[in-house]
């Protein structure tokens, strides 16, 4: 049984709250999930700050993480993350699915510099083949009951209404869209062709596998991500720091203004930047805070932290998500473009998303990590 794609009888529908959850489940349609609070006085938004000059220095990092010998010449794109111990996850209200904070230890591995873009997954379907699951029209008998004319292939797309909505009911500005998928992020008569060093979006956990897969890589676990995303900073609340807006600069493309409806883009962008268009960790890592949502190997349970392994943990050995039992879930991080501090702050490195395996949404990408030595 699909459990994200499609409402029964009606639409499909996406979740980005302050749970952090993606698409989620029939039910949904007609139970709202319950959100969690989110931080609105602490990062308020700066009418005066401008996006950050790409080319900056990136922050200085507090460990030596860096500087050890990585075990050989970089994979194209890629950055060596030295082994080491990091502390994971926040002491934060907002976040009670990120505690407690915990020491872990991680293994040296690769990990791309960038998410992975319309570039490079063209590349992969040009050699494969390969069809998306938002290129694939559900079936039928996965749905019993559905209209057959909600049965085609498609994704759920970001649709802003009109003017200012409550924030308790996500349908408001989520639409099942026939024909959204990766080349048309918002559906037919939308393209890439301008967006190629955009991320891919419209992915489902499958897709990331196959990318993965076809270029000799693999999804990374949540604490691989969170060590590389923080870049040596330790328990900062930023990626750069503890400043939202350093010398008044923009530093991830996240939403600015009245949400869901009035995107300011004080950050420079409406929906997905090009990669590489804000300075990079004290890692050299890009986007590792906003932009789009990316797919990690874990499967998502709110209580994963009181049972992980010190050493490389791979997260818990089933999903359970007290709004959707019986929805299969994988952790998402780094939050995206719709993040905003008046209703979702989930960007900081900390923060924990949930995502159907099923289902991608046009705020949905993923980057790639390798091991030192093939296993």
């Amino acid at each position: 049984m699909k459990f994200a794609r499609i409402f029964a009888f009606a639409v499909i529908v996406a979740v980005s709250g302050c749970t952090g959850s993606q698409p989620a489940s029939p039910k949904q349609a007609f139970e709202p999930p319950i959100t969690e609070p989110c931080d609105t006085g602490e990062n308020q938004v700066l009418a005066t700050s401008k996006p950050a000059d790409a080319t900056a220095k990136p922050p200085a990092t507090n460990d030596d993480s860096t500087s050890k010998d990585a075990p050989g010449p970089a994979p194209e794109g890629m950055v060596w993350i030295a082994p080491g111990k990091f502390w994971m996850g926040a002491d934060d209200p907002s976040q009670p699915d990120s505690k407690p904070v915990h020491e872990v230890e991680i293994d040296g591995f690769w990990i791309d510099a960038t998410e992975v873009t319309n570039r490079q997954f063209a590349e992969f379907v040009k050699a494969t083949g390969y069809k998306t699951v938002a290129e694939i029209a559900p079936k039928a008998e996965d749905y019993p009951g559905a209209d057959p004319k909600l049965l085609v292939p498609g994704s759920v797309v970001f649709t802003p209404p009109e003017g200012e909505v409550p924030l308790d009911n996500f349908l408001q500005w989520w639409r099942w869209q026939p024909g959204a998928q990766w080349r048309h992020p918002e559906g037919p008569g939308s393209s890439i062709d301008d967006r190629m060093d955009h991320p891919v979006v419209h992915i489902a956990y499958e897709d990331a596998l196959a990318y993965c897969k076809w270029a000799g890589k693999r999804l990374p676990t949540e604490a691989e991500w969170e060590k590389a995303a923080r870049g040596g900073l330790q328990q900062k609340r930023f990626v750069w720091g503890e400043e939202l807006n350093p010398d008044g600069k923009w530093m991830s493309n996240n939403w600015q203004g009245g949400f869901p409806h009035a995107n300011s883009k004080q950050d420079g962008f409406i929906a997905t930047a090009p990669v590489k268009s804000y300075p990079p960790n004290a890692f050299g890592l890009y986007d590792m805070s906003a932009n789009v949502w990316e797919w990690c190997s874990d499967w998502y349970r709110p209580d994963a932290y009181r049972h992980h392994e010190p050493k490389n943990p791979k997260g818990p050995a089933d999903s359970f998500d007290p709004q959707e039992p019986g929805v299969p879930k994988r952790v998402q991080r780094g939050g995206s473009f719709l993040c905003s501090d008046l209703y979702c702050v989930r960007y900081l490195p900390s923060a924990r998303g949930k995502g159907a395996i099923d289902s991608g949404t046009n705020h949905i990408g993923f980057r790639c990590v390798k091991d030192a030595i093939s296993k």
